[in-house]
């Protein structure tokens, strides 16, 4: 299986790392999501090429890891399958991109991660997979999004690829709109506001 990564930093490194170690995946290019990102410089170091957004090059399927931009239908597809991408809350709960943030701002318990095919919509495809895990008393979101939601990403989307790689069929359900939300970025003004 042929495979695009798209995204940045730290978590885009560590799903290319995984995903390199896979028998029967390829990663033939990265598109990152800004210029000189640690994403690039990996995929340099390994031997693979950087594309940009516009040049997305033919592939099985495409894995966005940490991916901050809007994928446009023209790059999803040309990555056969489509794009698997991973998002830090249970959805169709917390769409947008502040979703660990919210997800403390509403004093919710259990907090997850769900690997989902990206469509036209902001975080709205339908779910490959998903997880969750508890919010201990008093945790920052840098403090949960490094003790499980990096981690759970890193293993979603590997677990995804390897089921895809072996011929399985996506399993993907559609998200319940009855449950969607959609908060805004945190911003300068205050959450009062």
């Amino acid at each position: 299986m042929r495979i695009v990564i798209f995204g940045q930093k730290w978590l885009a490194v560590e799903v290319l790392r995984q995903l390199l170690l896979l028998p029967r995946a390829t990663v033939v290019g990265v598109c990152p999501d800004r210029k000189d990102d640690r994403l690039e410089e990996e995929a340099r170091l390994c031997g693979i090429p950087v594309f940009p957004l516009e040049s997305v090059p033919l592939c099985d399927l495409g894995v966005a890891a940490c991916c901050q931009r809007y994928l446009p239908a023209g790059a999803r597809a040309r990555c056969g399958l489509g794009i698997l991408a991973y998002h830090p809350s249970l959805l169709p709960r917390h769409r947008g991109r502040d979703a660990i943030r919210w997800t403390l701002a509403m004093h919710e318990p259990v907090a997850g991660g769900t690997v989902y095919w990206m469509d036209d919509g902001a975080d709205t495809g339908p779910i490959e997979a998903q997880d969750w895990c508890h919010v201990l008393p008093g945790e920052s979101a840098a403090e949960l999004w490094r003790r499980e939601l990096a981690p759970m990403g890193i293993r979603l989307l590997t677990t995804c690829v390897t089921r895809l790689a072996k011929g399985e069929r996506p399993r993907a359900s559609p998200q319940d709109e009855r449950l969607a939300t959609f908060e805004p970025a945190f911003g300068k003004t205050r959450l009062s506001d």
